[in-house]
């Protein structure tokens, strides 16, 4: 980043992690431009993230992790996506999955401690493939079209097909949300990659082109006796989705930086001076500022409640969901104002405000949505008691 006096930085430690992501930041920017013209998976990021130790970031320290806080988490997701907003979306499913587990304990303990410990040894990762294109996304409560059934000699015979299913290419392991026809109920199950197993090359789009997010296809797949994942676990409010709007800040503030650099170089030769002289110039740059101030403070606010209030988490839902909205729509905004300040030479493939464009708008598809949001907030409000 910029030189930034980034006041979220708290204390040695955190700057110390801050300064190792940024290098690698700066190496996956280098190479952002071609994956997002091939629409190519970044395995040499995910290689070098990987010797980084990042894919551990939030693994208990009891498994030989870093047990990073969701303030911490923010933090490093910003920066990722700073350099490259594909990158930092696909690795936050699973390190913010990683949080989500060590907090709520939902996996039995057995099947956790075993995916912990490869990922620290071996550099295993996770996600959830729920999303399908007859139910749309699991938020909205749709039951999955995806079939568990009983496999002969125990375990499960899973057949369906995921959409959006980010990291697929990387993946030798996953879980699939799945119907139980038998109990008329919705399971979760660990799936090997392996036989039953295919890999669809869907994902062809607009923005976030590098992701992987790819269609999985499952015909019979199986899935171990000890892969239905019926762990109770706690309710911790989905803090660990807060991975989403940090990404998006963070193609944001690449995009003010981009447009701050070129608002004091550029002097057309009409001026004595760069355009960062001209008030018009000044008042869009104000305007950046004001919209990435009030979108971080929010985003680190609602961090900082939910590592400070583990009994309260339930209840900071309607703020998590704040935060994703203003930072998301806030930072359209301010990706739009730097493409005013640089001009036409932004739609220009040669420079990344283009590519800052298409990303950040895919912000607006990821949950929670926008009227989710808007919903909850006003049933709060109507939820208050009135004066007297």
């Amino acid at each position: 980043m910029s030189r930034y006096i980034d006041r979220y930085i708290r204390n040695e430690m955190e700057e110390a992690r801050v300064r190792k992501i940024e290098a690698l930041a700066a190496r996956f920017a280098e190479r952002a431009e071609r994956h997002d013209r091939e629409g190519s998976f970044p395995f040499d990021n995910f290689a070098d993230l990987r010797e980084a130790g990042y894919l551990r970031i939030t693994v208990p320290k009891e498994y030989g992790g870093e047990e990073a806080s969701l303030h911490e988490l923010v933090l490093l997701q910003e920066r990722l996506a700073y350099g490259d907003g594909s990158t930092a979306l696909a690795v936050g499913w699973h390190v913010g999955q990683l949080l989500h587990l060590r907090t709520t304990r939902k996996w039995p303990d057995a099947a956790f401690a075993g995916l912990c410990r490869d990922i620290v040894a071996d550099g295993a990762m996770i996600n959830t493939f729920a999303s399908e294109a007859a139910t749309g996304s699991p938020s909205r409560g749709g039951r999955p079209e995806t079939v568990a059934v009983p496999a002969e000699g125990g375990g499960w015979r899973i057949t369906g097909r995921k959409t959006f299913s980010t990291l697929s290419p990387i993946l030798d392991r996953f879980v699939v949300t799945a119907h139980i026809p038998d109990e008329d109920a919705t399971g979760e199950f660990l799936v090997r990659r392996g036989d039953g197993v295919t890999v669809v090359e869907t994902w062809d789009t607009l923005g976030m082109r590098a992701t992987g997010s790819h269609d999985v296809v499952l015909d019979g797949a199986y899935a171990a006796p000890e892969g239905r994942l019926t762990g109770k676990g706690t309710d911790d409010g989905a803090g660990w989705m807060l991975h989403i709007p940090a990404c998006y800040m963070g193609i944001a503030f690449a995009a003010r930086d981009f447009a701050l650099n070129f608002a004091r170089t550029y002097r057309p030769n009409t001026m004595d001076k760069p355009i960062a002289a001209l008030p018009p110039v000044q008042q869009q740059i104000g305007e950046m500022e004001i919209a990435l101030r009030s979108a971080r403070a929010l985003l680190y606010e609602a961090a900082d409640r939910w590592d400070r209030e583990p009994e309260g988490r339930t209840s900071l839902k309607p703020e998590l969901g704040l935060a994703k909205y203003a930072v998301t729509n806030n930072a359209l905004r301010i990706v739009d104002l730097a493409m005013r300040i640089v001009g036409g030479a932004s739609l220009s493939r040669s420079h990344p405000l283009e590519r800052y464009y298409r990303d950040v708008r895919a912000g607006l598809h990821n949950p929670p949505m926008d009227n989710a949001v808007v919903s909850s907030l006003a049933a709060a409000a109507l939820g208050e008691s009135m004066p007297g």
